[in-house]
């Protein structure tokens, strides 16, 4: 029985649910001035989540669970699930990422459909005759969530030959502006004051586009130790053709490629206090990795919130990264940015005098109502993570025993338990194996953006997970690797790694060409 392997997990760390004490001890937001309760001004809390406590027996099966192992002549217990029993089936095809968690009960698969309806929605511009999908930009990156998000996988950046990525774009904003004094180490930035947040780089018929993302490509050859040579290509991007005057001239800009969407809702269900524990932000263990947290501040709940989304965890909720999304890449009111203008600046006027696709009465007054933006979250949080291949293959375990040695589970944490949740059971108490901390860690200068994000600096990023990181290319028809999609492999993207994670790499490239085989057979398999 396909849910077997799962219930007995559940079986063996089922107890009473009585409060357990939180014994997280991280770094706190500035202390509250007494107008608002602490729960508000305290970055440290999950309204996003109804959880059920646990016992402090419960917490210790727990810890035993996810200690690392020290075996590594046969899988885990669990270890090919790697969603628990939301895991599905592995499809050898360009819809592996696309299918629903496998226990997902009957009467809330179309719930699910719908979303995914939503999610693969084309919009058009207002005023339209289709009521129920216009409202589009003006200015806009896509006109669907599909469109960048393909087959609910990763984005690609534009092609050597500049041939434009609709899946990618330019994070934009400028140093300074309002401090956020619930956000420790905050660094202050605002969006560039005439293109905003992010570039949009389409336009409906009749407005210009704001400009283009213009990418060089450079090509440097790494020798490793063996006599193997790789190839990396270095970009350099830039706002080109910009429509409505220069930007300011201390613009900062960071290249994005959509994100994969498997096991979004898992991840947010991650319990705070399991990830601060990873959080080493002084290096007090001395092993060279200081990951930290990210504080942003959640506009769906008005609250300072830990980041969990995002390639520096720049948003707290999935429901919070959706509505960003139809914000700032389509224009597109919503319960949480509720501007039908989405993105445009004062000093694009045309943009903001645009007719908007929203009426009263009609879809809550917006042009994705709380009902839509509900669903395509529930999508977004059901998108199964498929069971690993052949975790006991004996060059795959060799390569997982080199993955620990060398230090890569220091960032790649392998496994979690979620919190147990009242209202969401596809999530709920699943033990889980994404391979992150979900911390922010410096990569060195070969990958910095110099953007900072909350308090995210220029030179950091957050552990992106690994589960089904090689079945990209399947997915999509491209294989593209970290935050701005440079890396066309996986020894690429590792040799790209550096700072906190410098010794690591170095160690990659000092490895023999049968361990490295093995490393990424490991990683292929996830």
């Amino acid at each position: 029985m396909r849910l077997r392997a799962a219930s007995l997990f559940l079986a063996m760390l089922a107890a009473p649910t009585v409060a357990a004490k939180d014994s997280a001890d991280a770094v706190r937001a500035a202390p509250a001035d007494g107008t608002e309760p602490a729960e508000v001004t305290d970055w440290r809390t999950e309204p996003h989540l109804s959880t059920i406590p646990r016992t402090s027996q419960e917490a210790a099966r727990i810890s035993r669970v996810t200690a690392p192992t020290a075996d590594f002549t046969v899988p885990e217990r669990f270890e090919q699930k790697p969603a628990g029993a939301a895991s599905t089936r592995f499809i050898d095809s360009a819809d592996a990422f696309s299918q629903f968690s496998a226990n997902l009960d009957v009467a809330r698969e179309l719930d699910f459909k719908v979303g995914n309806g939503l999610f693969r929605k084309l919009w058009v511009g207002a005023p339209s005759s289709t009521k129920g999908s216009d409202g589009l930009g003006p200015l806009y990156n896509a006109r669907a969530c599909q469109n960048c998000h393909i087959k609910d996988g990763r984005g690609h950046p534009p092609d050597e030959r500049g041939t434009r990525s609709e899946s990618a774009f330019l994070r934009l904003s400028i140093p300074g502006g309002a401090d956020q004094p619930l956000i420790p180490d905050y660094i202050p930035t605002q969006p560039d004051p005439i293109y905003g947040g992010q570039l949009q780089d389409l336009a409906l018929a009749g407005y210009a586009a704001e400009g283009r993302m213009e990418v060089a490509w450079h090509e440097e050859s790494v020798a490793l130790a063996d006599g193997t040579r790789v190839s990396l290509r270095r970009p350099i991007y830039a706002l080109a053709d910009p429509a409505f005057g220069a930007p300011h001239p201390d613009l900062m800009v960071s290249p994005r490629v959509a994100s994969q969407m498997i096991g979004l809702g898992l991840l947010e269900a991650i319990p705070l206090a399991d990830i601060l524990t990873l959080a080493d932000p002084e290096d007090a263990d001395g092993d060279g990795i200081s990951g930290r947290p990210n504080i942003v501040w959640s506009e769906e709940y008005d609250r300072p919130m830990l980041g969990r989304f995002g390639w520096k965890a720049g948003a707290p909720t999935i429901l919070h990264q959706s509505a960003s999304a139809f914000s700032g890449d389509m224009g597109l009111s919503n319960p949480v940015f509720r501007d039908p203008s989405g993105e445009c600046t004062e000093a694009e006027a045309a943009c903001r005098q645009a007719p908007a696709g929203q009426e009263e009465g009609i879809r809550d007054g917006l042009e994705v109502d709380a009902e839509s933006l509900d669903l395509v979250a529930f999508y977004s949080r059901n998108l199964a993570v498929p069971e690993r291949r052949d975790a006991d293959d004996p060059q795959i375990l060799e390569g997982k025993r080199i993955a620990y040695d060398i230090g890569c589970t220091a960032c790649h944490n392998p496994k979690f338990v979620t919190h147990r949740l009242s209202d969401r059971p596809e999530q709920s108490f699943q033990l889980i194996w994404p391979h992150t901390d979900m911390l922010l860690h410096d990569m060195g200068e070969g990958l910095a953006d110099g953007r900072p994000e909350s308090r995210a600096t220029g030179r950091e990023w957050r552990t992106a997970p690994l589960w089904g990181i090689s079945l990209n290319g399947q997915v999509t028809g491209t294989e593209t690797y970290l935050h701005d999609g440079r890396a066309r492999s996986l020894i690429e993207a590792i040799l790209w790694h550096g700072g906190e994670a410098q010794a690591s790499r170095d160690a990659v490239v000092s490895l023999p060409k049968q361990d490295r085989e093995a490393l990424i057979a490991w990683l292929e398999s996830l």
